[in-house]
């Protein structure tokens, strides 16, 4: 039962994602907010005044909403893949690694990413995103992977149709792209392979 409700779970880099993350974030931030104002009125309530430790207790306890809220504005800014691109995206698809719906965020600049393929040292991406800059999501991107040890090169797209076409080629030449590229498995993920490392170093800078 475990193993397959683990399986249906949508994860970052999944389609869906930001939906099913909304979702969560919504929940959790009106938790953390109703257990300080469950104990704010309770003690309020049974002691009639506001004056007490109680109160302060529930202020300290608004810390982790107020933090939750910030988590919850990031994802809200996040753009979920349009149904007919991402069915598009996965036509051309093929064996690559791909990951989906990413908001990149960096101290200058943030945008939405609809689509990363990675094999070997080749990441292409495409954005529908139009207030990106394509140019300094993929420096900042590129010097994270190259941060890292992996040599890559990072392109994103803004039009689809040459993004499916550099898919598209990707899947024709990937023993070529791979070729060559040593690689040794990270010991805190042995069971991802290089393109899966590349795509979790991705994500560990998307909300």
């Amino acid at each position: 039962m475990s193993k397959t409700n683990n399986k249906n779970k949508v994860r970052k880099g999944d389609h869906g994602y930001i939906a099913a993350e909304k979702k969560k974030r919504i929940l959790i931030t009106a938790a953390l907010f109703a257990a300080p104002l469950l104990i704010f009125f309770s003690a309020m309530i049974y002691f009639k005044t506001r004056l007490t430790v109680w109160t302060v207790i529930a202020v300290v306890g608004c810390l982790p909403a107020c933090k939750s809220v910030v988590s919850l504005i990031m994802i809200f800014r996040a753009k979920p893949v349009a149904p007919q691109v991402y069915q598009e995206i996965s036509k051309h698809a093929g064996e690559l690694v791909m990951s989906y719906e990413m908001y990149m965020t960096f101290y200058e600049k943030s945008a939405s990413i609809d689509a990363f393929a990675i094999c070997g040292n080749t990441v292409v991406g495409f954005s529908s995103d139009p207030k990106i800059n394509a140019a300094f999501m993929e420096q900042e991107a590129q010097k994270i992977l190259r941060g890292n040890g992996f040599k890559a090169n990072v392109k994103i797209f803004t039009r689809l149709p040459q993004f499916l076409e550099r898919l598209d080629s990707m899947n024709e030449h990937r023993e070529s792209l791979e070729e060559g590229i040593k690689f040794r498995p990270d010991e805190k993920y042995p069971e991802l392979s290089r393109n899966e490392l590349i795509k979790h170093t991705i994500l560990a800078i998307c909300v």
